[in-house]
């Protein structure tokens, strides 16, 4: 039977899978110890924990449990791989390239550390939304210290060429970050084949709790060493200190267990699911699929309806289907999205723009329930466009 209103915002969060938090709940109640505490059986038990998790996290993503440090988030992740990664390696240089389709965390994380001395290169994207690899290549430098460019973009869902990028970060000994927040848990990642030395994922992106992520940091080819951003206590190594949240923590740990098993079956799904919907609003003038010939993540699809506005229309579907006109973390601005900008699109449909990002929970008949609906709703503000009449 089918529920209203249906979630189509999985880009933004996920729903956080039931087996995930039934695994959580005693963490909270029975073994509830400080992992820190390493003198009676309750910190033990906690620490057990940590480490279970560690290795499932770990086994997502090709990479060994040690390499893992837990934060509160990809945010912070972002945050403490850049800047701990400036702070360290100043020494050997101060400039970093990035692509302006990043997210906010990247970005603005970049801006603030231009204003403390580093110089950032930020690259424009190809139409279909990639990162060019000639231009890529062509902004390195001897102060070259660092690449940052996200595994699959959180708009769009186009995949950047990370293979290709890590080549070119190996070539030229320059260390490779990625933020791969959208693409854990969707799509096969090995951050050893990559050749990542640093890469940020998030655990509510993937059915785990929100307020957990963590920060993958390579040990070998390359050794990456960071500067800590907080300081006091000494967890993790001395990389991140804070009392760890060991319920999160084994949430997220059984949030990436399930993704590494279901994840090939999910990813045929709701590419197919995808696939229907954005055939069906094809049928409609003046529709563009933003990222189309690029390759991209399976349950992600941005699409620009000429002649109107993002707000009009996710107010006119806000009560049955939860839609989005781009990033959660700017979902506030009124301006035209800056990577669809970035991608060279024309600010009407830059402005035109909605987010389908489906999920583990989108079945068939929603999906049907949205065409029929979407369709609907494009029609109706059509008539009453005045642009849409008027147009040649």
């Amino acid at each position: 039977m089918l529920r209203l209103p249906i979630y189509l915002d999985n880009a933004a969060t996920t729903a956080c899978d039931e087996a995930v938090v039934t695994e959580m709940l005693p963490y909270f109640t029975r073994h509830y110890g400080n992992a820190s505490s390493r003198n009676h059986a309750f910190g033990w038990k906690a620490q057990a924990a940590v480490d279970e998790a560690q290795q499932r996290v770990a086994a997502l993503i090709g990479a060994e449990p040690g390499e893992l440090v837990f934060t509160s988030g990809a945010t912070e992740s972002c945050n403490l791989a850049l800047r701990g990664i400036s702070a360290l390696y100043a020494g050997a240089g101060n400039h970093i390239i990035t692509v302006k389709t990043e997210h906010k965390a990247v970005l603005d994380t970049c801006r603030d550390l231009e204003r403390n001395g580093m110089e950032i290169t930020y690259l424009d994207a190809e139409p279909n939304g990639q990162v060019c690899l000639p231009a890529l290549r062509a902004a390195i430098k001897p102060a070259t210290i660092l690449i940052a460019v996200m595994w699959a973009n959180n708009e769009t869902g186009v995949r950047m060429p990370v293979q290709e990028i890590g080549a070119i970060a190996r070539e030229h000994q320059v260390l490779f970050f990625s933020d791969a927040t959208q693409a854990a848990g969707k799509v096969p990642i090995d951050v050893k084949a990559a050749g990542l030395g640093v890469m940020a994922l998030s655990s509510h992106k993937l059915y785990g709790p929100k307020g957990v992520g963590a920060l993958y940091i390579s040990r070998r080819h390359p050794r990456v060493k960071l500067a800590a951003q907080i300081t006091g206590g000494g967890q993790q190594h001395n990389i991140r200190s804070g009392t760890l949240n060991v319920p999160g923590i084994v949430g997220f740990g059984k949030a990436a267990a399930i993704c590494t098993q279901v994840m090939p079956e999910e990813a045929v799904r709701l590419q197919a699911l995808r696939d229907t919907l954005e055939e069906a609003l094809l049928q409609l003038p003046e529709v563009y699929i933003n990222g189309y010939t690029a390759a991209r993540l399976p349950h992600v699809c941005n699409v620009s309806f000429g002649y109107l506005n993002s707000s009009e229309i996710l107010a006119a579907l806000s009560k049955e289907i939860a839609l989005s006109s781009g990033s959660a973390c700017t979902s506030g601005s009124l301006d035209p999205s800056y990577v669809l900008k970035a991608m060279q699109l024309p600010d009407p449909l830059a402005k035109a723009a909605i987010r389908f990002s489906l999920g583990r929970l989108t079945t068939d008949e929603e999906m049907r329930y949205t065409i029929r609906q979407v369709t609907q709703t494009i029609n109706a503000l059509r008539e009453r466009s005045p642009a849409w009449q008027l147009r040649d």
